[in-house]
């Protein structure tokens, strides 16, 4: 499989239409709107919505169904970027190779264009797939992305993450605030993928499960990287999860326990995923992508 054109293909589709969805620029607020498209277009690795796609096609969808609905997942993953980066959080001015929102805006419309982008992605949830027969599946959509995401999920993960910095290391609460900041909205996106294939609901669990794993594995290499990346190669500031005294596995357990565990979970991974869809496609080329990535 030829990874890279496929991804390429997959981004340039999903910007398209996140370019559709999203309020024109120019519309009032303008500025708001500019903020919102700023951090939305910054050159993201999409890889949410890539894997919503790639579960629906595995489930035995049509990916195109699910086209709109995993753009939803990059406008909530974009907004928890915003966020994070604020001065109250990590403070980091540089994402994804450019000035974060708040640097290059301000910081009032850093939160808004974050409160704005999430409140738009439940409007997409709610609207998409526009089809006869989806009015449950988009129900369904927006309760379970609501639960990835919210106080015993993604937001629950960054209040422990500020919690646990300075913390003594601790390799169970490691575990925790990964699953619910990281891997609770990668689990939404393959599990959403799933639900919109039509998938039963004891398959949908499998590819959640699956998912969660990912976002788990995902988060490890994002440690590594820390440790081991640069500004160039990273698009963003490298050495800050030391500096703060975060809890990473690198921290919990040195650098090369992390890289064997990535290892060994990318290993777990590819076998579920030859489980799901066979041999060589696309769910298992992404776990590969995800545990050897260097941004």
């Amino acid at each position: 499989m030829d990874l890279a054109a496929l991804l390429a293909d997959e981004r340039a589709r999903i910007d398209a239409a996140l370019d559709r969805l999203l309020p024109p620029a120019g519309a009032w607020p303008a500025r708001l709107h500019e903020a919102m498209r700023y951090a939305v277009f910054g050159g993201g690795k999409r890889v949410r919505p890539v894997l919503a796609r790639a579960a629906c096609r595995a489930a035995g969808g049509d990916p195109e169904v699910a086209l709109e609905a995993a753009c939803a997942l990059e406008m909530v993953h974009t907004y928890s970027l915003i966020h994070d980066d604020l001065p109250a959080l990590d403070n980091d001015t540089l994402r994804r190779g450019r000035a974060t929102v708040h640097v290059a805006f301000d910081e009032a419309l850093a939160l808004l264009a974050g409160d704005a982008l999430l409140t738009e992605a439940f409007a997409v949830l709610s609207r998409f797939p526009d089809r006869d027969g989806f009015a449950g599946r988009r129900a369904q959509a927006c309760r379970m992305v609501a639960e990835a995401i919210g106080s015993r999920g993604m937001v629950g993960g960054q209040v422990e993450d500020l919690e646990a910095t300075g913390a003594a290391p601790d390799g169970a609460r490691l575990e925790r605030i990964h699953a619910a900041k990281t891997g609770a909205l990668i689990g939404a996106a393959v599990e959403l993928g799933a639900l919109l294939a039509g998938a039963e609901d004891a398959r949908r669990q499998t590819f959640a499960g699956f998912g969660r794993r990912l976002g788990l594995l995902f988060q490890i290499a994002d440690d590594i990287l820390d440790v081991t990346g640069t500004a160039a190669s990273l698009g963003k500031s490298p050495g800050k999860d030391a500096a703060a005294g975060k809890l990473t596995y690198p921290a919990v357990w040195g650098l090369e326990a992390a890289r064997k565990e990535l290892d060994a979970l990318a290993g777990s991974l590819v076998r579920e995923a030859e489980g799901l869809e066979g041999q060589a496609g696309t769910l298992g080329a992404l776990v590969s992508f995800v545990a050897r990535r260097d941004r």
